[in-house]
């Protein structure tokens, strides 16, 4: 399967070991998920996992991002022109790669990502859950 996977998600699966957002990132690790990302989406991992006062261990960070980076679909997304419009404007990369690719976009922060634009919008949760198979 193929998703975009909001910073949320990553984040939260690096600072524990048990959890949906930590299924999410051990299936990144397997091969069992594989990202889709841009450019802007990497720097913004980069950025936010790097942060101090998140504490996650720098040697689990890289390694997920140097993976990611290896075995993501890349792609390009067209610059934020105001449409459709987005309670984060930093939320556009993610909603635009996964419109481009046609997957699901799996975030912990599922109302920054309106209904009904031709997204597939799922929790880490439901992602654990299957609920991406019906």
């Amino acid at each position: 399967m193929r998703a975009v996977v909001d910073t949320n998600v990553l984040v939260s699966g690096l600072m524990g070991t048990t959890g949906p957002p930590w299924q999410v990132v051990r299936a990144i690790l397997a091969g069992q998920l594989r990202p889709v990302v841009c450019a802007d989406i990497v720097a913004e991992y980069r950025d936010v996992l790097a942060r101090p006062r998140l504490r996650i261990r720098t040697e689990y960070s890289a390694e997920l991002l140097t993976l990611i980076e290896q075995v993501a679909d890349w792609l390009a997304v067209p610059a934020y022109a105001g449409m459709p419009p987005l309670p984060d404007q930093d939320d556009w990369p993610f909603f635009a790669a996964a419109r481009v690719a046609a997957c699901p976009l799996i975030t912990g922060n599922a109302k920054h990502f309106p209904a009904g634009l031709g997204v597939r919008v799922m929790t880490a949760r439901e992602w654990a859950g299957g609920d991406w198979l019906d």
